[in-house]
C-alpha cells in the first residue's frame, strides 16, 4: 500500500463526511481501497507472526504454531 492510495482513502473519507457524499464510482474506488489496506495489514501481520519464535526458561526457542480450526 502506497502513501498516495492511504492518501485518497483519506480524501475519499472526507468527502464521503460532507452532505453532497460520494458518487457511486467514488463509493467502488473506496471499497477496493479499503481492501486493499485490510489486505495488507493482514499480510505483514502474517509476515511478522512468521518470524515470531517463543523462548522458554531453558532459552529453547521454538517457532510459532498456526492455530487449526
Amino acid at each position: 500500500m502506497t502513501k498516495e492510495q492511504i492518501e485518497r482513502i483519506n480524501q475519499l473519507v472526507r468527502k464521503a463526511r460532507t452532505p453532497e457524499g460520494l458518487t457511486a464510482a467514488e463509493a467502488a474506488e473506496q471499497a477496493l481501497l479499503r481492501r486493499a489496506y485490510i489486505d495488507s495489514v493482514l499480510g505483514n501481520l502474517k509476515g511478522q507472526l512468521d518470524h515470531t519464535y517463543l523462548v522458554d526458561e531453558q532459552g529453547n526457542k521454538r517457532k510459532l504454531k498456526k492455530k487449526e480450526d
